[in-house]
């Protein structure tokens, strides 16, 4: 379960202050940096299917906008509340900054159930959300994707909602106001993948640097929606062994395997792991302590606390969520000797192949799933290997402090050249 008694908002502050330290970032630009640009908060009506109608609210949070239009998810979820709005966004520009890609950061979201409303209901929910938003998004300007809760279809709602309401000479170029769209309507070849197919590019990174062989590796995964079971997927057919899956109805193990693939058919028709057959039913506190290599939060924030960090019997955490790990767990972990692959690199491949499939629209055209992957796995590449060079070139033990220094140092010298206006 989350600790809903920790500021998300206070943690990313926290790891942000941490790596502007380390590169000596002027007071100045951590001011302007330690807060988003925008907060906008919208409410608005929708129309249920017995008659009534409900009043929903929504956000859309722009942290920073210096090295491109912001970018970022849409999340559908009963906790949505500014606090965590405001945390996603600013992660989403420590990402671009760090993959070196031309987009800012921005988070939005509708605290609500979408498992609780009926098809036609979300449609009119994700439609009057977009019109709500107006001006404030855009092609060029602010640009989502889906997050937890949202998907494609609800990208394409969007997009179909905002292409009608410009000129209609515009229509047809308008389709890069959001990513994460079905392949039909512009999506990317890769898209869906892209989140996981990332976090396993960063650890076949890590696993070269540190001499570990990812096939025959065990690895326990909490949360097995689109990420966690792309991760899992992808790692299965590198070899490794996934021995412990979580989620929200509950936990399962089996030290000689679960398949995946089976698994992750499962839940797509039973939206669980629970009564999955072919593993074996723990307690959801007892996923904690099943023994593997590697432990892939890829859930909510603030899974893993003081009051579970202890039970922890892995080689190195992997962060395919955002803030999955609490500042006292961390600091826990790092006295145990226990690594943490950082969120804003791990699961940056979302944002990364965002990029691309942007860059698809806008030039009309579209790559194969080979030339995606390819780039992908580039530009990730190339942000580790930039992470280990200013840990070596500083002293950082933390990868997370590291990874920041990359992010804020790019963002220092752009703001340097460009100044502040007026």
């Amino acid at each position: 379960m989350t600790d809903t008694g920790t500021s998300l908002f206070a943690t990313a502050l926290d790891q942000f202050n941490r790596g502007a330290e380390i590169i000596g970032l002027p007071d100045d630009l951590r001011s302007i940096l330690s807060q988003p640009k925008n907060e906008i908060i919208v409410n608005f009506p929708v129309l249920m299917n017995n008659g009534t109608y409900r009043v929903f609210r929504g956000y859309r949070i722009q942290h920073s906008n210096l090295l491109g239009p912001y970018k970022g998810g849409v999340r559908f979820h009963p906790m949505v509340d500014l606090d965590e709005v405001k945390a996603l966004a600013s992660w989403m520009t420590w990402k671009s900054a760090l993959c070196d890609i031309p987009f800012g950061g921005a988070k939005g979201g509708i605290s609500f159930d979408p498992t609780a409303l009926e098809a036609d209901e979300l449609e009119r929910v994700v439609r009057r959300f977009t019109h709500a938003l107006g001006t404030n998004i855009g092609p060029d300007h602010d640009i989502p994707a889906p997050d937890l809760g949202s998907n494609a279809q609800s990208m394409v709602w969007m997009m179909d909602t905002y292409a009608n309401s410009t000129g209609a000479t515009e229509r047809q170029s308008v389709k890069r106001i959001v990513t994460g769209k079905t392949l039909e309507t512009g999506g990317s070849p890769g898209r869906e993948k892209a989140t996981g197919q990332g976090v396993v590019f960063c650890l076949q990174h890590w696993a070269d640097e540190v001499g570990f062989d990812l096939s025959g590796a065990t690895v326990s995964i909490q949360g097995f929606g689109n990420v966690g079971s792309a991760t899992g997927k992808i790692l299965q057919v590198h070899g490794a062994r996934l021995v412990a899956v979580a989620d929200h109805a509950g936990a399962i193990t089996d030290e000689d395997g679960i398949d995946a693939f089976e698994l992750a058919d499962w839940v797509r028709e039973h939206g669980s792991v629970a009564g999955f057959p072919k593993a074996m039913w723990i307690d959801e506190e007892d996923f904690w302590s099943v023994p593997a290599d590697l432990l892939v939060p890829a859930a909510l924030e603030n899974q893993i606390t003081a009051a579970n960090v202890g039970r922890i019997q892995a080689r190195v955490v992997v962060e395919a969520a955002n803030g999955p790990t609490t500042l006292e767990a961390e600091k826990i972990l790092e006295q145990r000797g226990i690594e943490v692959l950082p969120d804003i690199l791990v699961n940056a491949g979302g944002v990364v192949v965002s990029y691309f499939e942007w860059l698809q629209n806008r030039s009309a055209q579209r790559w194969d799933l080979e030339d995606v992957d390819f780039k992908l796995r580039e530009i990730l590449w190339k942000a580790c290997d930039q992470v280990v060079d200013i840990r070596s070139e500083l002293g950082i033990a933390s990868r997370r402090d590291a990874a920041y220094g990359v992010a804020l140092r790019r963002l220092q010298v752009v703001y340097q050249q460009r100044g502040i206006f007026p």
